[in-house]
């Protein structure tokens, strides 16, 4: 059965969501560029282009702008599809354990890259703002119910016969995927970023299948 097609929208939702891009990058490019304690909403709004009303219409608080500059830098050309939405359709057509557990790997060598940066400034930031900590905790457990689809996939194909659940399977996939063990080994260690996907991918295939 074919799916429905996506319904167009109008002109009123592109410019929308038009608007909505200009002010989540010159949101990056301050928060990165200046951090984010040092950047305004009003900044924001002059680099942007806009009124400062638009950024609370369109995006709303500070914190919902770091948290979009996050989701796009995770997404990068995937946007505005979510990381969900692409990450599960190709999970799904992963036949075995090995191919899922090199989806894993192929995707944290390609979003790393592009959202190190922004995991680094949310971390700073929830250092000295609360809201930031809120979005820091939400966004590490959005992360770990992700992981848990992923650690079902790997069960359903014959994974995890080591008696792990799919709870700590998560639990693996989320301290081996960290942003930090990404910056600590190809940042800071200087290792290439090939180098880090196959270590991503023997170690999850380790652990995993």
């Amino acid at each position: 059965m074919k799916e429905a097609a996506e319904k167009p929208r109008n002109r009123r939702q592109v410019q929308a969501a038009e608007t909505r891009a200009v002010v989540v990058e010159a949101a990056a490019e301050l928060f990165l560029g200046n951090g984010y304690v040092s950047t305004s909403i009003e900044s924001i709004a002059s680099r942007a282009g806009v009124a400062i009303q638009t950024i609370y219409n369109s995006v709303g608080n500070k914190p919902a702008l770091l948290s979009a500059v996050l989701d796009a830098a995770v997404a990068g050309p995937n946007s505005p599809r979510t990381v969900p939405e692409f990450m599960a359709e190709r999970v799904a057509a992963a036949a075995d354990v090995p191919a899922v557990v090199a989806v894993l790997a192929d995707w944290f060598a390609e979003g790393m890259p592009r959202s190190r940066a922004t995991f680094a400034a949310i971390g700073q930031a929830a250092a000295v703002d609360p809201a930031v900590a809120r979005l820091r905790d939400e966004r590490a457990r959005q992360r770990l119910a992700n992981y848990r689809r992923a650690a079902a996939a790997i069960r359903e194909r014959g994974g995890l016969g080591n008696g792990m659940d799919d709870d700590e399977a998560a639990a693996v996939i989320f301290a081996v995927g960290h942003p930090d063990s990404y910056a600590t080994l190809v940042e800071a260690c200087g290792w290439s970023l090939p180098r880090y996907r196959n270590w991503v991918y023997a170690s999850l295939l380790g652990a995993l299948a």
